[in-house]
């Protein structure tokens, strides 16, 4: 690369930047220039959670061409954010196991007293239902690549789910309208971001813009 190509990183819900490192020491194996974002994702609804986060994260790559690699929630910032604002050096998006269209667990659970407090404004948006942060943002008008998991650690939480399901996002839920490709790997939700596999996965589409999908 004669110039750095910058990829982006978020986390999920009630997650931190260390979850991501795995990937930031692939990339940078690869010769991109990595920004791990650390934020504070249960505390601001998530509109406000995207302008903090991705204003902070692109003034950092400067106009230089950018890339983002997103882990569940951290997906939904991008979508929130792109839906205001065109970053004409943005280049490919990689999400995995984002809940585009919603968890149903969050449909079950959000009454729930303590799941406000465990996850935040932001994960009691995270809803199925027709006014959903994730249902109102429409279809992707960006280049994304989408990684669906097909394993659960959880099964309590799996039983919320009726198909095919990552422990807390169904694989249908994360496809997208628009979106470039998609797969479903066997890895779960919570430890899809350190698989290796996936992770191999997420540097193809950057540098291809395309999936390795099996014959």
């Amino acid at each position: 690369m004669s110039k750095p190509e910058y990829v982006i990183l978020l986390h999920g819900l009630a997650r931190s930047a260390n979850s991501m490192n795995k990937i930031a020491e692939r990339l940078n194996e690869e010769g991109y220039s990595v920004i791990n974002i650390d934020y504070p994702s249960r505390d601001y609804p998530l509109e406000e959670l995207a302008e903090k986060v991705m204003s902070d994260a692109l003034s950092r790559s400067g106009d230089q061409r950018v890339n983002f690699v997103t882990h569940s929630m951290g997906g939904i910032l991008v979508r929130q954010y792109l839906s205001n604002h065109q970053v004409e050096n943005l280049n490919r998006v990689v999400m995995l196991g984002p809940p585009n269209k919603g968890s149903e667990i969050v449909d079950k659970l959000s009454d729930v007293p303590s799941f406000h407090f465990i996850n935040g404004a932001a994960g009691t948006q995270l809803g199925t239902g027709d006014f959903s942060i994730p249902n109102k943002l429409g279809k992707a008008n960006f280049n994304v690549g989408i990684i669906a998991g097909t394993k659960s650690i959880n099964l309590l939480l799996s039983a919320f789910i009726p198909e095919a399901n990552d422990g807390k996002v169904s694989v249908a839920s994360t496809k997208l309208d628009g979106m470039n490709d998609h797969i479903a790997m066997e890895t779960t939700h919570t430890f899809m971001m350190k698989n290796k596999k996936v992770i191999e996965q997420v540097v193809l589409y950057l540098k291809t813009g395309m999936f390795q999908h099996s014959d």
